[in-house]
């Protein structure tokens, strides 16, 4: 294979890996910020999500998501580990994810577990096809008062009020102490 066709091929796995990632970004941001378009944007129509009790297509799904996230103040969905098996317009990815969903009131949920992904691409672009969500432990968490020893400058907000959301970014200006 000619240097040029084998950095080529380098070049076009290294974007279809990243634009893997990208897609489980936004997944877990969507669930987070109650953006449920975004979330609907990672997989296709025909994918089937396997996830704890629910088995179903992605507009179910999300139905599911929304109803078990609202249940929360806040959540974050963590992805961590990667390892992706390229195979042409297929690949197949594990991702571990850690999920902390904050409650009214403790105790907390923290969730450990892997994201096991069939991924496509279809018409150039990369979304789930299909998913089992391994879901390996979860633990109780308890309330910590360390937070309360300073003030909070921003707050969350689980919608496109949200920080993250805001174009340009324009932080608070500082206050004198």
């Amino acid at each position: 294979m000619a240097r040029d066709a084998m950095m080529e091929e380098k070049l076009q796995e290294m974007l279809d890996r990243q634009e893997i990632w990208q897609v489980l970004q936004r997944y877990g941001r969507g669930l987070d910020r109650l953006d449920f378009e975004l979330v609907r944007s990672c997989y296709f129509d025909d994918a089937i999500d396997h996830h704890g009790p629910f088995v179903g297509p992605p507009d179910q799904f999300i139905e599911w998501a929304n109803e078990t996230t609202r249940s929360f103040l806040n959540t974050h969905h963590h992805v961590v580990n990667h390892h992706c098996e390229l195979d042409g317009d297929d690949a197949y990815a594990e991702t571990y994810y850690l999920f902390i969903g904050a409650a009214e009131r403790a105790p907390h949920l923290l969730s450990m577990g892997r994201y096991v992904d069939h991924f496509q691409r279809r018409d150039g672009e990369w979304r789930i096809a299909n998913r089992v969500a391994v879901i390996e432990n979860n633990f109780d968490l308890s309330d910590s008062a360390t937070y309360l020893l300073f003030e909070m400058p921003e707050t969350a907000s689980r919608d496109r009020r949200d920080v993250s959301y805001q174009r340009p970014l324009r932080p608070k200006p500082p206050t004198d102490r």
